[in-house]
């Protein structure tokens, strides 16, 4: 069964640094790209980060340069290292496969407010 299990969320002043953790089922790890997504109250879930399994790296223009994706083959588990966070970076974080599989995990919250 695939699955994702996000950690790492909690509150943050602005401009403060969060490093988020994803341990994934090692089946959907090991082929395909992983990606982190968000979701804020309100909105659609949007992409955030992506890295292949060659470890590659993208991220839409807002992120780049704060967020930094990286991945651990030997332990199945993606990272997300956030720094000058910004109170619009509040939302509920998610790890998926890039495409997204269609199981989703609890997320971790992300809450950056001063």
């Amino acid at each position: 069964q695939v699955q994702f299990v996000e950690s790492g969320g909690g509150l943050v002043q602005p401009g403060g640094s969060l490093r988020l953790s994803c341990a994934a089922s090692g089946s959907i790890f090991s082929i395909y790209a992983m990606g982190w997504y968000r979701q804020a109250p309100g909105k659609s879930r949007e992409w955030v980060a992506v890295i292949t399994r060659g470890g590659s790296t993208n991220y839409p223009d807002s992120m780049k340069g704060r967020f930094t994706i990286s991945r651990d083959n030997a332990k199945n588990t993606v990272y997300l290292q956030m720094n000058s966070l910004k109170p619009e970076d509040t939302a509920v974080y998610y790890c998926n496969a890039n495409p997204p599989h269609q199981n989703w995990g609890q997320g971790t919250q992300v809450t950056v407010s001063s």
